[in-house]
């Protein structure tokens, strides 16, 4: 029988949130869950020790399994565990736990209730660098002129898909960005934009709740980068629905 509950960890060179335990934690979250579940370790690439310890977690924990991609970047990292997963909730959470698993006790409520999406919006920010901050705010202004998303957090790695939405929505990202593989760190701010915008398009109902969030140092994240490739995505997704590129 499938479980009722997939969660997906992407992980890339997290050696460090391995030995703070964080995978530990989940586990055991999960493990006192009153519905069966499985938890997808999606390795992308990592070029430290993180797919060995996952291997070794996978071994040692029940209901776990370990899926192996080159380095492509996080959504196609998601994506590769979505389409494996069989659970009828998908949700994926990022290693270093910045949003507690335990906020999953918002998100599925609101899943069982009729919403198709629903997605975590960071509440506090404690600890959040000014700089984010610019950033988190220029593109809320930026991305509400372009593409009308009524959300005030997309951007926050806490969301959650009834199974046929998430196939529905990354086959179509997927065809839109074809996967290849890359060899530096990569964050895509548009990710989350592009998966949500293609949400509302497709229809379906999604659902935003304030979830815990703690600030993680992360060292993926550049101001000057990140701020010209969000804004560059943002247009890119404006394109490519006027040009009907999404198909739908």
């Amino acid at each position: 029988m499938n479980p009722y509950l997939s969660v997906i960890i992407p992980i890339y060179n997290e050696s460090e949130n391995f030995q703070k335990g964080n995978l530990s934690h989940i586990h055991e979250f999960l493990s006192g869950l009153n519905f069966d579940w499985e938890l997808l370790l999606v390795n992308d690439g990592s070029t430290d020790d993180s797919l060995a310890l996952a291997a070794k977690f996978a071994k040692n924990h029940i209901n776990t399994r370990v899926i192996n991609n080159p380095h492509r970047g996080k959504a196609a990292t998601v994506a590769t565990g979505v389409f494996e997963s069989l659970g009828e909730y998908i949700l994926f959470s990022d290693t270093d736990q910045a949003t507690p698993i335990e906020e999953l006790t918002k998100i599925i409520p609101k899943l069982k209730s009729g919403f198709d999406i629903v997605i975590g919006s960071r509440s506090g920010r404690k600890g959040y660098p000014l700089y984010r901050q610019i950033l988190a705010y220029g593109m809320v202004v930026i991305r509400t002129l372009l593409l009308r998303l009524p959300f005030k957090d997309t951007q926050c790695g806490f969301k959650a898909f009834k199974k046929a939405p998430a196939i529905r929505i990354f086959r179509i990202m997927e065809k839109v960005h074809p996967s290849k593989t890359i060899t530096q760190p990569a964050v895509n701010p548009g990710f989350d934009v592009e998966l949500l915008y293609l949400g509302r398009k497709l229809g379906y109902k999604i659902a935003e709740v304030p979830v815990d969030w703690f600030h993680q140092d992360s060292k993926r994240v550049t101001f000057i980068k990140d701020a010209v490739n969000g804004l560059k995505e943002l247009f890119l997704i404006r394109f490519r629905s006027l040009t009907n590129a999404y198909k739908i």
